[in-house]
């Protein structure tokens, strides 16, 4: 299994990005996504995560700004961020669990200037 992650970029406040995280090497219905974001110093933060089902799940700080969706037929998830903020500015994780094991995606570093 590997994860792709892309997108990232340097963009002013009040900006939008769309992160993708490309899924190759396995069966793309059947688990779920999470994108994670880490700045120096601090832990990695769960930013959002959808489910098998679609279901979505969001950090209290990027509700109403970042929507997450997968396109089944690309195995692609994506990370639509908008109305950004200099506090988003972070290095950008896709992450998986397929039979008890953890995949992680190279980083892609989001910067957001005020």
């Amino acid at each position: 299994v590997q994860l792709q992650a892309s997108g990232g970029g340097l963009v002013q406040a009040g900006g939008s990005l769309r992160l993708s995280c490309a899924v190759t090497g396995t069966i793309f219905r059947g688990f779920a996504i999470t994108w994670y974001r880490q700045t120096p110093g601090k832990e990695r933060e769960l930013v959002a995560d959808i489910s098998t089902g679609d279901d979505t799940v969001y950090v209290d700080s990027v509700k109403g700004r970042f929507t997450i969706s997968r396109d089944n037929a690309e195995n692609v998830v994506y990370l639509q961020m908008n109305t950004l903020k200099p506090e988003d500015t972070a290095v950008y994780y896709c992450y998986t669990k397929r039979f008890g094991v953890d995949y992680w995606g190279k980083g892609t570093q989001v910067t957001v200037s005020s």
